[in-house]
């Protein structure tokens, strides 16, 4: 069974940071190229970064210098160290796991970051 355990969201000031983490199971996570989006209120879910098992990285425009992505193989978990946080970052930021050669694609159930002015 495919599961994703997000968690690391929460309220912070602006300027703050948080860490997230997704810890998945049942899939072959090195296939996978990780990542991690968000989608504010009346927003598209927008890309913030994602790296794949070489740790080649893409970074979101809007984060870049903000954010720093990672994952660790063994322990099929990929991060995302958020610093400087604004009120422009509050959303649901969702795990995902697009499979490097096929259209193969998994969400996690979202965890709410929240940026107080």
């Amino acid at each position: 069974q495919v599961q994703f355990v997000e968690s690391g969201g929460g309220l912070v000031q602006s300027g703050g940071s948080l860490r997230l983490s997704c810890a998945a199971s049942g899939i072959i996570f090195s296939s996978y190229v990780m990542g991690w989006y968000r989608q504010a209120p009346g927003k598209h879910r927008e890309l913030v970064a994602n790296i794949n098992s070489d740790s080649r990285i893409n970074y979101g425009d809007s984060v870049k210098g903000r954010f720093t992505i990672s994952r660790d193989n063994a322990k099929k978990t990929v991060y995302l160290q958020m610093n400087g946080l604004k009120p422009e970052d509050t959303a649901v930021y969702y795990c995902n796991a697009a499979h490097r050669n096929t259209n193969v694609n998994w969400w996690g159930q979202g965890t709410q970051v929240t940026v107080s002015s």
